[in-house]
């Protein structure tokens, strides 16, 4: 592990928003938006939390598992890498590299469970194996991963109003919506997350902000663009999007062989 955040490999692969939004070629051929490669992101990040929920793994391994996944399409398209394929196998790579390793026959175990008749969400033991060799690749091996789940409870302390963590956390946990996590520095979502449980539970937080000489512009655009994403996504927080909503953005995917 890197001894912080400014010597981690995560850090030297921050991104240009525009970056990460970049529809690839391949998908662009098959009639693949902007605005729908941000649903297929979205769908299949509550994919992997709905399967991480099955096998009981820690909030750290879904973050990194859908870290993975939303930095493999920086770099790669869903029709060459079958997002299907690639959520469950970015929760097998996650869950071993953060030490909570979940058997591959598990995965594809629940799968079936969750997805039932769905043959596209099907895969067996051996497409997981594979994938995860492709994966490794498209990462360039780089698997460590900082979240914002450790500095936002020392910035809680240090703030005085612990009692916000639930409210804070919950938020954190939604900026995995959304590509936050490779454009922004860890802490700087947490302040984020910080800044508007702080607004919206009425807690005075302006001095504190100011004590701590950070770039107040940044973490009002970060908290923006979250509050942005509640109104724009009205998201079933259980189940994700309406199938009516989004089959017809995944049916433009190549089907499995």
């Amino acid at each position: 592990m890197a001894a912080n955040f400014w010597t981690s490999s995560h850090s030297k692969q921050l991104l240009d928003p525009d970056d990460v939004d970049k529809v690839q070629p391949a998908d662009v051929e098959r009639g693949i938006t902007k605005e729908e490669f941000r649903l297929v992101k979205i769908h299949m990040s509550f994919h992997i939390w709905r399967l991480a929920q099955l096998v009981k793994v820690r909030q750290r391994v879904i973050a990194t598992a859908v870290t993975y996944f939303r930095r493999v399409y920086t770099r790669k398209s869903m029709t060459e890498y079958d997002p299907r394929l690639v959520a469950p196998t970015c929760l097998y790579l996650a869950s071993k590299v953060e030490e909570s390793t979940v058997q591959a026959r598990l995965l594809v175990f629940y799968i079936k469970k969750m997805c039932g008749s769905d043959e596209k969400y099907r895969f067996e033991i051996k497409d997981i194996l594979e994938m995860e060799m492709k994966l490794l690749e498209a990462l360039d091996y780089y698997l460590v991963v900082y979240h914002p789940y450790r500095p936002l409870l020392q910035l809680l302390q240090d703030a005085g109003i612990t009692d916000l963590t639930q409210f804070a956390w919950g938020l954190v946990n939604d900026t995995y919506k959304m590509d936050l996590i490779l454009i922004h520095p860890p802490y700087m979502i947490a302040l984020a997350c910080i800044y508007i449980a702080s607004v919206l539970k009425d807690k005075d937080t302006t001095l504190w902000f100011e004590e701590l000489r950070v770039d107040m512009n940044v973490v009002k655009n970060i908290s923006m663009e979250i509050l942005d994403f509640y109104d724009t996504y009205k998201i079933d927080p259980q189940r994700g999007f309406p199938e009516d909503k989004i089959s017809p953005v995944m049916n433009k995917l190549p089907a499995k062989a």
